[in-house]
């Protein structure tokens, strides 16, 4: 299958393309049947030369264009045919149908989760509660000033 589309030229972060007539298995830059016109996006505004008979002549011939080609030869009929066209759902949104039953599930998970947490968060209280080691203290304390007492007697 032939295709008309873009071959990239010029340096890094300095894109100049030719639009060309090529098999459409051949790599972007390489092998093409017959150059077209140039593109240059970096001019203000972008500078497109097309020779329409030769493109005409492909088209003629069976050759697709791509759609980048096609948006710099004709905007309008690019606009009209992207307009109809359904808008690709992003790769997150597809699983819809499962995220409903993941969130069912998760807000249980997460039921259990918080109820298992505040009892461990219960559990340390009543542990503090427990543990009084200032009350041994303070009754050996007593003891001292009760044994205090009775010795000045």
């Amino acid at each position: 299958m032939i295709k008309i589309r873009l071959a990239r030229l010029g340096r890094k972060k300095r894109p100049f393309y030719r639009i060309v007539a090529t098999n459409s298995r051949s790599p972007r830059d390489g092998k093409f049947l017959e150059i077209l016109g140039t593109y240059d996006p970096l001019q203000e505004p972008s500078m497109v030369s097309i020779d329409n008979d030769k493109l005409n002549e492909w088209v003629k011939k069976g050759a697709q264009l791509s759609n980048r080609v096609q948006k710099l030869t004709d905007p309008e009929k690019y606009a009209e045919l992207v307009k109809d066209k359904p808008k690709r759902k992003p790769k997150k949104a597809q699983p819809e149908e499962s995220k409903p039953a993941e969130t069912e599930q998760s807000s249980e998970e997460q039921t259990a989760i918080d109820s298992e947490a505040s009892t461990a968060e219960e559990s340390p209280t009543e542990n503090k509660e427990i543990d009084t080691p200032e009350e041994s203290v303070s009754s050996s304390d007593e003891s001292t000033s009760s044994e205090d007492e009775e010795k000045p007697s």
